[in-house]
């Protein structure tokens, strides 16, 4: 959210307010809970932190001159958003290691993912999921159904280009997957 306001000056834009309303998991929908694991992280609750797999694949697709894509856990997530910006480099990377471990050694998993669901960006300027659940759905977050939760969850990847309010065919598509693997959870 720093950030934000950061690239909002460096931008000339000058000060624009940032929605983000905290609340604990009692106040967040279950449904919220299983759609960002389905979308985001899967192995969340087997992982300590880290899909080595998932960061193997890409690394070795990297190496094959493959475009570096993300194998971030929803841990990881947290430490990023939480403590560092959002760059992308090795010594960056590095702290968010550092972060990650202290994470999952200080926290809960369900700790970890009340933090990810209060500080995941939602859309422009829009962070956490009780103002995005607020502004698209006119809702407290606790009332999501799982079909609201999975639209929130698809746009993840990208909330800036993949909008919760004017979902694009590839948003429903995703959506729809989403939803059919919150079933597992």
């Amino acid at each position: 959210m720093l950030h934000q306001h950061i690239d909002d000056f460096v931008a000339g834009q000058g000060y624009r307010s940032i929605d983000q309303r905290w609340v604990g998991s009692a106040q967040i929908s279950k449904q919220a809970f299983a759609a960002v694991i389905a979308a985001e992280d899967q192995l969340f609750y087997q992982h300590n932190g880290f899909d080595v797999d998932a960061i193997a694949k890409a690394f070795d697709r990297y190496l094959r001159g493959g475009k570096l894509r993300g194998a971030s856990t929803i841990s990881q997530q947290v430490a990023k958003n939480l403590f560092l910006s959002p760059a992308r480099n090795f010594g960056r990377k590095a702290l968010e290691i550092w972060f990650t471990l202290l994470i999952e050694t200080l926290w809960s998993k369900p700790r970890i993912l009340e933090m990810y669901l209060n500080v995941a960006e939602f859309g422009d300027h829009l962070f956490g999921i009780e103002a995005a659940s607020r502004r698209y759905f006119g809702i407290p977050a606790k009332q999501l159904t799982a079909g609201q939760a999975a639209l929130l969850a698809a746009t993840l990847p990208n909330p800036l280009r993949f909008k919760a309010d004017q979902p694009s065919a590839y948003v429903y598509k995703r959506q729809n997957w989403i939803l059919g693997q919150m079933r597992n959870f």
